[in-house]
């Protein structure tokens, strides 16, 4: 018998109004779903803390429910807060946990399982949007991730970000799955301890609960960036690496040593010929894995190795480089993107 992860509430359970994310675990049993009650019925969908070290959507939610404690929600709120074990020692997921935004599709696990009952649940429920709120570890703006080239999503993006990406991989995540019901968004909020992300979240949650519809007309092309991700770059799991240090900092013998200031490369479009770090030893055994979005490996597209230095082959924009190792083992070392026109109709 699968184990029942979820549990569901039509009330907000007592003190989480006062309790930071890694606390939330004293308040809640578990993974839980909390139905809000609004004057408009169809309700808001909002997912946060999938990943435990990324608390910026629990503390917007606390600001929009604070802000509305003593008067009805304008819209109705179903609230989704996922890994509270994570959260509880700051960590994306525990060692033996799935990521809990790539279990919304095919799979076995008691996580799979309680994803597939909040989506039949929320199917139900008619959701007038979605929003999966997040922190990233590197330097990136705030900005939107779709799963659909349709104007609602696109709209829905731009009340957070004119800087809109556009993806259909890594698969599982949760935006893909209710896609399939309403328009979804990811919000990427800058880095955890930002005041500004938490304050740009509750914005944009305190606009869509006043919001009574979604246009359908497309957004004008000056008020929208959007990008497309072309690749997922990741480093092998048999492949050690490091970031170039300084004598000071001392020296490390890892075959890959990445530049230190990796980061900074985010959302910018990199010419070919920009180095992105240096091989110690035999270039041979260096590789990243770098899959587009039909599965294919496109290593020798998009990079080359030459004079003991990793190239960027070719013209791309980098997002979601992070200088956290643990992160790139767990997750990617980042996603490589090109421009896209707008391709929606009136």
């Amino acid at each position: 018998m699968t184990e029942n992860l979820l549990h569901q509430f039509d009330y907000l359970p007592e003190g989480l109004l006062a309790c930071d994310a890694s606390e939330l675990h004293q308040h809640l049993p578990g993974p839980s779903l909390i139905h809000l009650e609004g004057r408009r019925q169809a309700p808001l969908f909002v997912s946060v803390l999938l990943h435990g070290n990324e608390p910026v959507g629990w503390q917007a939610i606390q600001q929009i429910l604070q802000r509305y404690q003593d008067q009805q929600l304008p819209r109705s709120l179903s609230l989704f807060i996922g890994n509270i074990s994570a959260a509880k020692h700051g960590m994306r997921r525990l060692d033996g946990q799935p990521d809990y935004n790539r279990v919304w599709g095919e799979g076995a696990t008691p996580e799979h399982a309680m994803a597939d009952q909040i989506v039949s649940t929320m199917r139900e429920r008619k959701p007038f949007a979605s929003i999966d709120i997040h922190n990233n570890t590197g330097l990136n703006p705030h900005y939107a991730c779709v799963n659909r080239v349709e104007n609602p999503f696109f709209w829905l993006a731009t009340y957070f970000s004119r800087t809109v990406v556009y993806f259909i991989r890594p698969e599982g995540v949760q935006s893909a799955a209710f896609a399939e019901m309403c328009p979804a968004v990811t919000v990427e909020c800058g880095q955890p301890g930002q005041r500004h992300g938490v304050e740009h979240a509750a914005e944009f949650l305190d606009a869509l609960l006043n919001l009574a519809e979604l246009p359908d007309k497309p957004v004008p092309e000056h008020d929208i960036d959007v990008f497309h991700t072309v690749a997922i770059v990741k480093v092998p799991e048999q492949l050690n690496f490091d970031f170039s240090l300084s004598e000071d900092d001392g020296y490390s013998d890892a075959p890959l040593q990445f530049v230190k200031d990796l980061d900074h490369m985010n959302f910018r479009e990199l010419t070919p010929g920009t180095v992105l770090g240096m091989i110690e030893g035999d270039s041979a055994s260096v590789q990243l894995e770098v899959i587009d979005d039909h599965g294919q490996d496109r290593w020798h597209d998009f990079f080359e190795i030459k004079d003991q230095q990793l190239f960027i082959a070719q013209s791309v924009m980098p997002s979601m480089l992070t200088l956290d190792k643990k992160v790139i083992r767990q997750d990617c070392l980042c996603y490589l993107m090109e421009r896209m026109p707008l391709l929606t109709k009136p």
